[in-house]
């Protein structure tokens, strides 16, 4: 089967970004990470960087998600929290953007606003804690004695964030069609398996 849709979910350092853009440019499809984030924030006034701080503070607790998932599907969207409506309007972009063609979606629980289409390949990339460390500190350009620090904390933050908003876990690899260890393929081995899955690949 040939998939229009891939949505990528990655560890940070994992290299997940630069597999989504070139896996896109080789592909000839538009890639969407960043530009969701900016696509929301141009609506609501704000910066991207005030969006991202609204995805930060998304609660990881049972409660909230129940809430969130309640209130959406009851049709009381008004009286959401302001971080459930950050969530509910980057899934409505995301969407938009799916209505455009088929594309590489990076992050934002892109598969759970994706889940009612056909043709969605969803991936998780994955490294070793090594490998993931050096990219940090060489991509990122930051020190090697918060290197681990940081990577936990960007994690933990992707993991809440999709847990807040699917009732899943993120690191459960069962919710992927495919996961992908960059250490082990390197950028252009996971682009080449991916890239062969996708229908518009040239």
């Amino acid at each position: 089967m040939k998939y229009s849709f891939v949505t990528i979910e990655r560890e940070y350092g994992s290299a997940g970004t630069k597999i989504a853009r070139q896996l896109a440019e080789t592909c000839g499809i538009p890639c969407y990470g960043h530009e969701i984030l900016e696509a929301v924030a141009e609506k609501f006034s704000t910066s991207s960087e005030s969006i991202d701080r609204y995805e930060e503070s998304a609660s990881s607790s049972l409660l909230y998600t129940i809430s969130v998932i309640g209130r959406v599907s009851s049709g009381g969207e008004a009286f959401i929290s302001p971080e459930a409506r950050v969530f509910m309007e980057e899934q409505a972009e995301i969407r938009r953007l799916a209505d455009n063609g088929p594309a590489v979606f990076l992050g934002h629980c892109a598969c759970e606003a994706l889940k009612n289409r056909k043709g969605v390949l969803k991936v998780f990339i994955c490294a070793g804690d090594e490998e993931k460390k050096q990219r940090i500190i060489q991509d990122y350009r930051i020190e090697s004695s918060r290197a681990d620090h940081v990577r936990r904390q960007f994690d933990k933050k992707r993991a809440n964030y999709y847990f807040a908003n699917t009732a899943r876990r993120w690191e459960d690899f069962r919710g992927y069609d495919m996961v992908l260890n960059s250490s082990d393929l390197g950028i252009d081995g996971c682009v080449t398996a991916i890239k062969g899955l996708v229908k518009h690949s040239e």
